[in-house]
């Protein structure tokens, strides 16, 4: 059957919407400020641009379109653990909210980056990160990017069913702490194009204290300076069709003493402080601030708490309460002339729909800050690259059977793959099953591959089909869910078999890390529960090595990192029914499951590391001399593939 690609036909993800969407939160505001008393709709003309959008069709917004909704939240988390539950946080479980949002995007500030814990974060995927994956995976959000620069972190979410409409996603950060040498302070973006427009996220940390507002803005100036992107579109920050800028700020509240702040905020006459926080006056006397739009500070200041608590500071230090949490947005100004893409400029309507702290949270001296938007686009582009066709349900191994067209303006490569995902999974890798597309050419445009019965998964369950493009880092196709059913006698039998022979032989086994941005598919199975990250210790066979060459920070679009680490075979596993342990290893792979091991993310503070594989009888690793593995020689094994599941490595 054809997939369709609109987000309501599955009955779990119809998207009900409130019938007021242009109302912005109440509120009562202080008379001096009545210009910004609702974030009522803004409207502005916004150019467009995308690589290839000008082979694609231009879907005028009906006047029912519900708009596409986003969730940005801002959250200092002062180097504390995670806490259990963050579905408050992000609007997950209560009423509609949760079916409300398309996209989510959260900031970090002061995640614990000591040289302990940047190193287990180099090799497995960070707490925090893991949090709000495993909270949003169960609501269809997938990972579209992440960026990392030491404490700060930025985590761009959408519904699984959106990625074929976003393009050209790229990330950058940039330094300002120690003059620029250190990334405890700066800022962190990501921008894609979505349904043709351009968006970019800026997750940025401020220096602190009342007498540095000066600095903040010469720290503002020089990160929206110095970040570029690649591509005819957008190319600064501040040349995107709208611009999320969030974080912890730092901004204070300035000329009151800390009994009179105290008191307004118990008393509720927190207008009374608006006049006095830094933010507000710079709008009206920075140059750079001009365009930026917030909603009322209608709740309590969120700094500083005593941790575990909701009370102010009462440290001898008794910091005065300040706002520094704060969610802004920027519309493109009008007037800037047609497209790269050739288009003329269009209009693009934001409406803040909520602005509020989370007091339940107190792992931190910040309390999280949470606004939501709704986006009206004058017009969606909602040709996928990619459109798959698959059987509404596999019962057996000879459907599995998959046909795609390919539009003629996408440019295909060797490294694209087809992957098998379960229903709620958390990103682009974190697949059951794949095959490279390797194309059979069945009539003109459309192809076909087909998954071999030792890669799909038995039992019944709901999946997705993906398609994954190299060039994009992102699935560019999906399909509808469809059920699979099979039988799970023969794989009950074996897998009694293989697991005896895997145990006796496990702790001889090494370990190679696949880096996230390795061409080939990274291992996509992982526990669901949060990883603790394991010690190193752990690991034996393990070497750390400098890289030859180090990383920069400005990574495009990482893909996640998974938190179990791929085991290689040793020669006593059993090859029944354990996915992909035969010595051999699958057709097409050199002998041994031999490896290179991709260098891992840069620390930052450390030369780059990257895991390598030691034989203990003295035989050589691969190493940076070495040659890789050609494309051709990766052929996909699905039974590999499966592996992963239990440690197995992927091609």
């Amino acid at each position: 059957m054809q997939h369709q690609y609109a987000r309501n036909q599955a009955p779990e993800m119809a998207l009900p919407r409130p019938g007021t969407q242009g109302a912005g939160p109440g509120g009562h505001l202080s008379p001096n400020l009545q210009p910004r008393e609702t974030p009522a709709p803004l409207t502005t003309s916004s150019s467009t641009s995308t690589s290839s959008s000008s082979s694609w069709s231009a879907q005028p917004t009906c006047k029912s379109d519900p708009g596409f909704w986003i969730t940005v939240v801002t959250w200092n988390v002062g180097t504390a653990m995670p806490p259990d539950d963050v579905t408050s946080l992000l609007h997950l479980g209560s009423s509609d909210d949760s079916d409300r949002a398309d996209m989510i995007a959260i900031g970090l500030q002061e995640v614990n980056s000591m040289i302990n814990k940047r190193l287990k974060d180099a090799l497995f995927t960070d707490q925090w990160s893991e949090l709000f994956m495993d909270a949003l995976g169960p609501f269809n959000f997938v990972l579209v990017s992440t960026v990392r620069m030491q404490g700060v972190i930025l985590l761009l979410f959408a519904k699984y069913y959106h990625l074929p409409f976003l393009r050209d996603v790229q990330t950058d950060c940039t330094r300002t702490g120690l003059g620029g040498y250190w990334g405890n302070k700066g800022g962190v973006s990501v921008r894609l194009a979505a349904f043709g427009h351009m968006l970019c996220f800026l997750n940025c940390h401020l220096p602190a204290h009342m007498d540095k507002a000066e600095q903040r803005k010469d720290n503002f100036q020089t990160i929206l300076s110095l970040q570029q992107f690649q591509g005819p579109g957008a190319r600064g920050i501040l040349d995107h069709d709208l611009v999320f800028w969030f974080g912890d700020l730092n901004f204070r509240i300035e000329s009151y003493d800390l009994h009179f702040v105290k008191f307004a905020i118990d008393s509720e006459q927190l207008h009374q402080l608006w006049e006095k926080d830094q933010l507000n006056m710079a709008k009206n006397t920075w140059p750079i601030l001009r365009g930026f739009q917030e909603g009322p500070l209608n709740f309590a200041p969120t700094f500083k708490f005593d941790v575990g608590t909701n009370k102010y500071d009462t440290s001898a230090k008794k910091r005065k309460p300040a706002w520094t949490d704060r969610i802004l947005w920027k519309v493109k100004a009008p007037g800037g002339g047609p497209s790269p893409s050739g288009r003329e400029s269009h209009r693009l309507q934001v409406t803040q729909h909520s602005y509020h702290s989370h007091m339940e949270y107190t792992v931190s001296d910040h309390k999280p800050v949470a606004a939501q938007f709704v986006l009206h686009f004058a017009f969606r582009d909602e040709v996928p690259l990619v459109r798959l066709d698959v059987a509404d349900e596999w019962v057996r191994p000879e459907q599995a059977v998959v046909r795609y067209r390919i539009e003629t303006v996408f440019a295909r490569s060797s490294w694209d793959w087809i992957g098998l995902y379960r229903v709620g999974f958390r990103h682009c890798k974190d697949y059951v099953a794949y095959v490279w597309a390797k194309h059979e050419d069945v009539d003109g445009n459309i192809y076909q591959v087909t998954f071999s019965e030792e890669s799909l998964p038995k039992g019944h369950g709901d999946f997705i089909l993906g398609y994954y493009s190299h060039t994009h880092s992102i699935l560019i196709g999906v399909t509808e869910p469809f059920q699979i059913s099979l039988p799970t006698s023969e794989l009950a039998s074996s897998s009694t078999d293989s697991s005896v022979a895997s145990s006796e032989d496990e702790d001889d086994s090494t370990l190679e890390l696949l880096a996230s941005k390795s061409r080939s598919p990274s291992p996509g199975k992982s526990k669901r529960h949060r990883s603790r990250s394991p010690g190193l210790a752990r690991f034996p066979g393990l070497a750390l090595q400098p890289s030859s060459c180090e990383r920069r920070g400005t990574s495009r679009s990482p893909s996640p990192q998974s938190r179990r680490l791929p085991r290689v075979a040793s020669n006593g596993d059993s090859d029944g029914g354990s996915r992909g342990n035969s010595e051999e290893g699958p057709p097409g792979l050199p002998g041994s499951w031999a490896f290179p091991p991709p260098v891992p993310q840069s620390l930052g503070l450390l030369p780059a590391l990257r895991l390598e594989t030691v034989d203990p009888g003295g035989g050589s690793s691969w190493g940076p001399d070495r040659e890789a593995p050609a494309p051709d020689s990766l052929s996909p094994s699905p039974q590999g593939q499966q592996g992963l599941e239990e440690g197995g490595l992927g091609p």
